[in-house]
């Protein structure tokens, strides 16, 4: 099939978050299933500062976007059998960040438009177009606005993929002729209205052909007004397209045997035996090496005997930090280590900054995020801890439990979907879990943690070894995608 996808990020050109991961990983993978792939992104200062020269011209167009004609440059490159546009608007996308501009919603009505402006410039007219989140959630509207004028693009499909609904892309009712270039109809109907405002989000949840979410756990979950931010009558509504697809990882970017930056690697291929267990020779020396490494990077106590806790996160409080505090100082009475990565809410930024007095050489805080110490810790720590109030799929878990860090999550979205409780009884599982929101449930789970690792490191390999057999391959869902491809065309 011929699959245009379209995204406001993608890695290795720029990312903010797990979006990246996505568009730059699944593409490669349906090209691999024998679908013919293009991606389309925005030209960003970070794309061009690093890229231009490998970067090829193929053309330019004026873009309509409500009473203005706006310039749009359209540059290319082909990488690992996909083809990589590139949106170009200096005004628009020249700018230090990805995201958090005064203007994204026209930033970002434009990237839309101008995927669409720009199909005859394509290499080929695709049959579906897959959307990412709220920045793309325009280009399903305009194809349908541009139906009756525009033979060629009727039979164009759309999937639209939520990563995460809190962000809608919701503007004033103003914006919508003014800024989007759209008729009236749109907005009093309700395909684009929502209390009052314009709803990007809505509108493709509206007219699309199928609406897929990052896991399965998580498409059940967007029908309860918990999760749905205000959605879920319309995802109740739109339930017969609703699909739940698990997000996967780059096995091979991703793998503790050949990965260059950890200190030491480790593991082995699966051995043939029914579930498939990893080879266990080089897991526990390579664990221990790169503990000491992150031990010492972190100025935490070199100390191959005590468990290692780790946080990688946004400092938001729908990450769970609240249970996290709210019992910090009962966590740290485990005798354990900790180490958190992230930044965010200044109120959370400020406990454990303040935390660090307390606990000097057994806790350590970075301020930020910075890709290599996040490496570090996977390979380095014993334990993730992911006590999410929601979390659409996750890849810190995944990534864990790649390089044998056990994971102790929250049951909610793609946590439920990876991390399989430990069963003491016959030694299942891949990690710890919690079902309710509640910081008692998560303290009792990380003690059984804690006390596996120091009274029971047979078991607790077991989970290691586990984790790192799961097959989190890009495969699965790039099949599970095609499956809703054949169907919305068909």
């Amino acid at each position: 099939m011929k699959i245009l996808f379209a995204a406001s990020e993608a890695v290795p050109f720029c990312k903010t978050g797990g979006l990246a991961d996505v568009a730059g990983s699944l593409p490669q993978a349906l090209a691999k299933a024998g679908n013919e792939v293009e991606v389309i992104v925005p030209l960003y200062q970070c794309v061009m500062d690093k890229w231009k020269e490998q970067l090829t011209f193929v053309c330019h167009i004026e873009v309509p976007l409500g009473w203005r004609r706006i310039y749009c440059g359209l540059f290319s490159l082909e990488r690992e059998g996909v083809t990589w546009y590139f949106v170009d608007n200096e005004y628009y996308f020249k700018r230090a960040a990805l995201y958090g501009h005064y203007d994204d919603g026209e930033r970002f009505g434009f990237f839309s438009r101008a995927i669409v402006a720009l199909l005859p410039s394509l290499a080929f007219m695709p049959e579906v177009i897959h959307c990412n989140d709220w920045q793309t959630a325009l280009v399903p509207v305009y194809l349908k606005d541009e139906c009756v004028r525009w033979s060629a693009v009727r039979s164009i499909k759309t999937v639209f993929t939520i990563h995460n609904i809190e962000y809608q892309g919701r503007y004033g009712k103003e914006t919508l002729e003014d800024l989007f270039g759209l008729a009236p109809g749109w907005f009093a109907d309700g395909t684009i209205a929502m209390d009052g405002d314009v709803n990007m989000l809505k509108g493709a949840l509206m007219v699309c052909d199928a609406i897929t979410a990052v896991s399965p756990t998580y498409a059940q979950e967007l029908r309860q007004p918990f999760f749905a931010h205000g959605l879920e009558s319309v995802l109740q509504r739109n339930a017969g397209k609703l699909y739940g697809v698990l997000n996967g990882l780059d096995m091979a970017r991703y793998d503790p045997t050949t990965d260059k930056g950890i200190t030491a690697n480790f593991g082995g291929a699966p051995v043939k035996s029914g579930k498939g267990a990893v080879q266990e020779d080089t897991i526990t020396a390579g664990k221990a090496k790169n503990k000491e490494h992150l031990q010492q990077e972190m100025g935490l106590d070199v100390n191959p005997g005590v468990p290692v806790i780790g946080i990688i996160s946004r400092l938001v409080s729908h990450k769970g930090l609240d249970l996290v505090c709210s019992v910090f100082d009962q966590i740290m009475d485990l005798n354990c280590q900790f180490v958190v990565l992230g930044s965010g809410d200044w109120n959370y930024e400020r406990f454990f900054e303040e935390k660090l007095g307390f606990y000097k050489g057994r806790m350590a805080l970075y301020r930020g995020y910075n890709e290599s110490l996040a490496m570090d810790i996977y390979a380095g720590a014993d334990l993730l801890l992911m006590p999410s109030r929601s979390e659409p799929c996750g890849l810190a878990q995944m990534m864990a439990m790649r390089y044998a860090t056990v994971p102790i999550v929250r049951e909610t979205g793609g946590l439920k979907d990876t991390v399989h409780p430990y069963e003491a009884w016959c030694g299942a599982g891949n990690g710890f879990t919690f079902a309710d929101y509640n910081s008692n449930d998560m303290l009792y789970v990380i003690r059984q943690a804690v006390d596996l690792y120091y009274n029971n490191p047979t078991a607790f390999q077991g989970l290691r070894t586990s984790g790192m057999a799961e097959d989190f391959s890009w495969k699965r869902s790039a099949e599970a995608y095609n499956d809703i491809y054949r169907t919305i065309c068909s």
